[in-house]
């Protein structure tokens, strides 16, 4: 998923947020010198989908670029979730 989403990951949930003083879910891992993590820590296999959720939330649903997810999904659900 990229560089600075790790480091958005990390700053959020990893090893970053503990070092900050502030909540952290994963205070012992640091995304940034580890992304491999997201996949190999067997001791957190929720990982995979919390990076992939993380993902989808911070650059998916974000994206505006001459076609925006939220409108088009607000589109979608006012007009009775009618596929074209």
């Amino acid at each position: 998923t990229g560089v600075c989403n790790f480091g958005m990951l990390n700053y959020y949930l990893g090893k970053r947020a503990a070092d900050e003083g502030r909540d952290s879910r994963y205070p012992h891992i640091d995304f940034c010198k580890d992304p491999g993590a997201v996949c190999s820590r067997e001791d957190h296999p929720e990982l995979k989908w919390i990076a992939g959720m993380f993902y989808w939330i911070r650059s998916l649903q974000t994206y505006d670029e001459g076609w925006s997810y939220i409108d088009n999904l607000k589109s979608f659900v006012q007009g009775g979730m009618k596929d074209d």
